[in-house]
């Protein structure tokens, strides 16, 4: 890809000397002209990104609807519901330092007690639909064939 950048670095630097060989009289066909070329580029590296995944598309509708996922996919998925958990249990601690001093500033203990119920809670109401909505997410993968 670099070559291609390298391609393109020339290409300007053509355009802008002949601009100043030429003259402003000539810049808009110059510029319309490079644009073409970009244009060009932008279509051909479109066109490669398409195939591949209408390719990957193909792989996977024959492989069937029970195998969208290879093993090794599997395994990194359980591992990435793991951080994702992992992750929100960490935002809610950070949160939980402002929002104590909030809650005993405004309403003293009673409003600590409030804050980290409500942070107990969301956490609660998390882990407790986080492995059937991930079941269900596995499920809509499998039925229809699409990676999110």
């Amino acid at each position: 890809m670099e070559a291609r950048d390298h391609e393109l670095k020339k290409e300007l630097a053509a355009t802008l000397q002949a601009r100043g060989e030429l003259g402003p009289e000539y810049e808009s066909a110059l510029v319309d002209s490079f644009l073409e070329k970009v244009e060009q580029r932008l279509d051909s590296t479109m066109d490669r990104r398409v195939r591949r995944h209408l390719a990957e598309q193909q792989v996977t509708a024959a492989r069937g609807p029970g195998a969208t996922r290879p093993p090794s996919a599997a395994a990194a998925g359980a591992t990435a519901g793991f951080g994702e958990r992992f992750g929100f249990a960490v935002v809610s601690l950070v949160l939980a330092v402002p929002l104590s001093a909030i809650g005993v500033v405004n309403a003293g203990i009673e409003g600590l007690v409030v804050a980290w119920l409500g942070i107990v809670g969301v956490n609660a109401v998390h882990a407790a639909h986080h492995g059937r909505l991930f079941r269900q997410r596995e499920r809509r993968r499998a039925v229809s064939g699409w990676q999110e």
